[in-house]
């Protein structure tokens, strides 16, 4: 890193550049911005910590999120996050599958109040969502997953051949 020593300013730019290039901020570049910038980790973890935008931990290739608003809630968003981290097989609070396939985030509000509930897969916005139709769009995902890897192991098996 090019950064002086000194220059605590710099450490949000560098969070957001490591976060932007790994998906989340790992443990390895939080010591070494701690060393560049001769800021405590601690004091690091704190940043990392306040503000949402930054991730401690990797995220799933499909991100899931759900808005958790005031008009959401009242629609049925703790009903459709019960029927996703369901059929996800998320429990015990983790937000990301074993496989890394899904990471379902809880969104405090997406400001789409007129569609609540309000589920955003990827980059798909569905508004009117309902516990069967947040479970079906997590199931098409998973059968194309499903139907990509046959064809992508029929097409190497062919090749062997």
């Amino acid at each position: 890193m090019t950064v002086s020593t000194q220059d605590r300013s710099a450490l949000i730019p560098l969070l957001q550049q490591v976060q932007v290039e790994m998906g989340y901020v790992p443990r390895e570049a939080i010591t070494e911005i701690s060393r560049e910038l001769r800021v405590s980790t601690s004091d690091i973890f704190g940043v990392l910590t306040f503000y949402a935008q930054f991730r401690l931990t990797p995220v799933g290739r499909h991100q899931v999120k759900i808005c958790q608003g005031t008009a959401c809630h009242v629609q049925g968003a703790p009903l459709i996050i019960d029927a996703v981290e369901e059929e996800l097989g998320l429990g015990d609070g983790g937000d990301t599958t074993e496989d890394g396939e899904f990471t379902l985030e809880k969104v405090a509000c997406f400001g789409a109040c007129s569609l609540a509930p309000v589920m955003i897969v990827d980059e798909d916005t569905k508004g009117n969502i309902t516990p069967d139709k947040a479970r079906r769009m997590v199931r098409k995902i998973i059968k194309a997953q499903a139907k990509k890897s046959a064809v992508s192991k029929n097409n190497g098996e062919m090749k062997n051949e």
